[in-house]
């Protein structure tokens, strides 16, 4: 049958399997490997903190293993991907994943290494404008991060780290007053570090509208993007963003630990700012002479400190050239109608017996609903694994549930919606 209109759902497990077989980009799912528990291949729902693997990683992860048996040190120019300018493949598509140039990208480290690189050069405090704003309920290694920076900077994080927070009985921020503080306080703010869809209620921020309120109070804003990047579209050139960083282990199917993405505007390019050096930023024309005086490639690759590692960046190649295919504007149609059809479905069956955390208008969500069930979200997480349904829980209290568009199928909805039911029907 035909595909329904994207507001028409029905509880009926046969519309899940129609809503299926319509479904354009259905056949990527068969490029993941889908965990089996209890002998049986599982609902997994829990893209958002670490993604399936891509069938095609294991190739090309031993594609690099033979050439360094092969070939030894000449596998810097001799392998069939040559490993000396392996990482400037990933200049195109990870430009594509983020809305950037090419030249305002680079695969390197993990998150929270490049957060703190960026931070050396981006936040630079003034006894005037010293505060790092972030949101009340940012990942935890960010609050670690940006509270290490204000201290190495000899101030204070009870006072120059801000945690903007909902509205009181809100789960959520309202772009309006998040723009109100920068009205206020914005003369205060040297830096912007919010997540661009905060890892626990699954809000996407209006990062263009709050980039550029803060932007003109004199802010620097860089975003966390995490939970953003491979989620949702993003358009970091035209939004003016000074700088990003993003992992590539969640919604990006890059393996666990896998390396991270970092995003330098291009108006910084050439700008004179602090930065720590290493010799893989350093002008490739000059790279290997050794010369002695830093020469800084004009782009994001100037804060690369090392030489990349190439059996972690090819699962890396892996996910992206699974991206190019794909992109993200059928990735995100999907991602809509199918977290739709979840949040429909959760409404449906269970009603006031849960909470749902997440927004409900789709321009404030990606792919994820953050529910909990009244005291017994770990209980009924851990049931729900049980019964081959994978979700996550993150305290205080909340069930983390990623339908992924990439592999995640709309009878996968169904199903953790029908089994959730069933757990709960007592």
């Amino acid at each position: 049958m035909p595909d329904a209109p994207s507001t028409t759902f029905d509880t009926a497990e046969s519309w899940a399997h129609d809503a299926d077989h319509a479904d354009p980009i259905a056949h990527y799912r068969e490029r993941f490997y889908i965990p089996a528990i209890h002998g049986r291949h599982a609902v997994y729902m829990t893209g958002n903190s670490l993604g399936l693997q891509p069938k095609s990683a294991r190739d090309i992860v031993e594609q690099e293993l033979n050439d360094w048996g092969a070939h030894a040190v000449d596998g810097h120019l001799t392998a069939e991907h040559p490993w000396l300018p392996y990482h400037e493949w990933f200049r195109g598509p990870a430009a594509r994943l983020v809305g950037a140039k090419p030249g305002e990208v680079v695969m390197m480290n993990s998150l929270t290494v490049n957060l703190h690189l960026l931070m050396v050069s981006f936040y630079r405090p003034t006894p005037q404008r010293h505060k790092i704003v972030i949101e009340d309920d940012a990942f935890p290694s960010d609050s670690y991060a940006v509270a290490s920076q204000i201290a190495f900077h000899g101030y204070d994080p009870a006072t120059s780290l801000v945690r903007l927070k909902p509205r009181e009985g809100e789960r959520t921020l309202r772009t309006e007053d998040v723009e109100a503080y920068f009205e206020r306080e914005g003369e205060k703010v040297a830096l912007v570090m919010l997540g661009g869809v905060n890892y626990l209620t699954g809000q996407l921020f209006h990062m263009e509208q709050i980039t550029r309120c803060a932007q003109k109070h004199g802010c620097v804003v860089g975003w966390d993007l995490a939970h953003a990047a491979g989620n949702v579209p993003l358009r970091l050139h035209d939004w003016g963003v000074d700088w990003a960083a993003f992992c590539t282990y969640k919604y990006l199917n890059s393996g666990p630990g896998a390396i991270a993405g970092a995003f330098v505007h291009e108006r910084h390019a050439n700008a004179d700012l602090p930065r720590f050096h290493g010799w893989w930023g350093n002008d490739p024309e000059s790279r290997f002479r050794m010369v002695k005086d830093f020469a800084p490639v004009a782009g994001a690759e100037a804060w690369q400190l090392s030489n990349p590692p190439i059996l972690s960046l090819a699962p890396v190649r892996a996910s992206m050239e699974i991206f190019n295919e794909v992109g993200m504007d059928a990735l995100r149609a999907k991602s809509v109608r199918l977290t739709a059809y979840l949040e429909f479905l959760l409404g449906e069956l269970l009603g006031d017996r849960i909470d749902v955390w997440t927004p409900t208008d789709p321009e404030q969500r990606g792919a994820q609903l953050s529910i909990s069930v009244r005291g017994l979200s770990r209980q009924t997480q851990r049931a729900l694994h049980e019964d081959a349904v994978v979700t996550d829980f993150r305290e205080p209290d909340v069930i983390r549930v990623a339908p992924v568009p990439l592999y995640n199928t709309y009878h996968d909805a169904w199903t953790l919606a029908s089994t959730l039911a069933g757990r709960l029907k007592d």
